[in-house]
């Protein structure tokens, strides 16, 4: 048996009506793998349930999954060190005494946000830490502030390969059935899937021509318009604005200087871009042709090295040396203790818990979604691309309703990393059988594929950036110190003018396959947005 056919449908569409119901990702994962073994294990509840802890158990024996999640967890760690410096605190002091209008306040916001890129919790909550002091300073509105924060944090994770959501995406597409058929590595495919990440590229370029160009309008337009009739930064009419948020050892922030925010960040990106080849070239030392790093070097291209890295080993490699480094400093610094670094650290990886739960819940659901019945999974990926593939579904569709679904499913839940366990595995094995059956050369092939996985990451992304239930939609409206119902009210309109330029790059784009002519459809609807939409939804 190949698969269960159209029972391989329950557990996802269950997953998906469960988080619309619950807005609880984890529960709804749970009930859905719960779903899938009770479906394998012919109803029997026990048997059932004895397969799911295998699974779940089985989803961390394996060198990929426990190297990412523990990836994860000492990123939070590192994260938790940042915390307790008073590092972003001198930073924000450094940067007080040259931002003196509303203007070059907003760039440095933005700015920060770019470069905070490795965790979207600590982007929201430092970056307005840093930033509050200085934009309160220049009556900018606080849902300005928190705009970019929130802009600034989801579409940038997903862009830069050194996070633990790039990491996610790459682990889950990796495991994804029909991947393999592509020929290139996890890396390499997220690598080339960055271009066409409209949604989140789009809004990135909406948040700088804003503070460029001031063409607010809708709510934010008469947020704006408030703030400089009545000097008051937030409309109290939405509801007290958050208390101030500490994130950082107060008692260390007179000793702390800006470079003690940016070294851990530097040290990170300069470990990860030594060992991405780094370790490819350990790895092909095999003793006999190949016996030396010299040797290994000199058989392979630096492009070839990266791309065909093993990001996990890599990335798990330059977290853990970023530790070690991180925490000399500091300590020579004497900027915390050995117990206050040990509490930061502790912290830190406690505040990563769901993250990991929900990441080893998508990796169970992915194995019983796709695996075959005789590996105890349902065989969907299968299925649906035998009956996609057979009724002869419009390849170019594909693209489009996958960010329009993965934008529901993600606003409804507030979450995008629940959105990619569910969507990715699906998506993939149908645009591959698809792409196969009408005989698309590789280049063609690859293309059809990265679009519509960067149209669930766009979608997942639109829905963690957008709604009101978002965890980061709750601490960039915190860190800013913003109303949170203001900060939904004035980002909503924002977000949506995004989401329908990338829907309609998606649509072209899925229709001719071919990147440029997706961004001009974007650009092009984005463009007549930011010319019409202030004039016709004024303050």
């Amino acid at each position: 048996m190949v698969s269960f056919g159209i029972w391989g449908l329950i557990p996802p569409v269950l997953t998906i009506t469960l988080a619309f119901i619950t807005k609880d990702v984890m529960v709804s994962l749970f009930l859905g793998i719960l779903s899938g073994t009770l479906i394998v294990a012919g109803g029997n509840p026990i048997i059932a349930i004895l397969n799911l802890t295998d699974m779940l158990a089985g989803s961390l024996n394996d060198g990929w999954n426990i190297r990412i999640f523990l990836f994860c967890a000492l990123l939070g760690g590192l994260v938790g060190m940042l915390s307790k410096t008073g590092s972003a605190r001198a930073f924000g002091r450094w940067a007080a005494d040259k931002l003196n209008s509303p203007k070059t306040s907003l760039l440095m916001a933005w700015f920060c946000g770019l470069v905070i890129f490795i965790d979207d919790y600590f982007n929201s909550l430092a970056v307005g830490t840093v930033m509050r002091p200085i934009t309160d300073k220049n009556n900018v509105p606080r849902a300005q502030l928190a705009y970019i924060l929130d802009s600034t944090a989801a579409p940038v994770c997903i862009l830069v390969p050194i996070s633990s959501w790039v990491i996610t995406v790459m682990s889950i597409v990796k495991g994804s059935e029909g991947f393999s058929s592509l020929g290139i590595s996890e890396f390499e495919f997220f690598m080339r899937s960055v271009p066409f990440n409209i949604y989140a590229i789009l809004t990135l370029i909406m948040v700088l021509t804003l503070i460029l160009t001031g063409r607010n309008f809708g709510p934010m337009a008469k947020s704006i318009k408030y703030a400089k009739e009545t000097g008051k930064l937030y409309n109290e009419d939405y509801g007290p604005a958050p208390g101030e948020i500490e994130v950082e050892g107060e008692q260390n922030s007179s000793k702390a200087r800006p470079m003690d925010m940016l070294f851990p960040i530097l040290v990170l990106i300069a470990s990860a871009v030594i060992l991405f080849p780094m370790t490819t070239y350990l790895g092909a030392i095999d003793g006999e042709s190949i016996t030396s790093l010299g040797a290994a070097m000199g058989s392979m291209s630096l492009g070839d090295a990266f791309n065909n890295t093993d990001a996990s080993m890599a990335l798990f490699y330059a977290v853990i040396f970023t530790l070690l480094i991180t925490y000399i400093y500091y300590t020579v610094r004497k900027l915390f203790t050995i117990k206050s670094a040990s509490d930061a650290i502790g912290d830190g990886i406690k505040s990563m818990v769901p993250a990991l739960i929900i990441l080893t819940m998508a990796w169970t659901i992915g194995s019983v979604i796709k695996s075959s019945p005789e590996d105890g999974g349902l065989g969907l990926a299968a299925y649906l691309s035998e009956v996609v593939v057979g009724g002869g579904f419009p390849i170019a569709l594909i693209p489009v309703i996958a960010f329009a679904l993965s934008a529901l499913i993600s606003f409804s839940t507030g979450t995008s990393w629940g959105t990619f366990a569910i969507m990715i595995p699906i998506v993939m094995p149908i645009v591959v059988g698809l792409a196969q059956a009408k005989g698309l050369m590789d280049g063609a092939m690859l293309n059809s594929v990265l679009i519509s996985i960067s149209a669930v990451l766009g979608g997942s992304v639109f829905g963690d950036h957008a709604s009101p239930i978002s965890d980061t939609t709750i601490l960039s409206s915190t860190g800013a110190g913003c109303p949170h119902l203001e900060h939904v009210a004035t980002q909503m309109p924002y977000a949506i003018t995004c989401a329908v330029c990338a829907f309609i790059g998606f649509l072209i784009g899925g229709i001719f396959l071919n990147l440029f002519v997706a961004w001009l459809a974007a650009l092009g609807a984005f463009v007549l947005a930011l010319v019409f939409l202030p004039r016709i939804y004024k303050a």
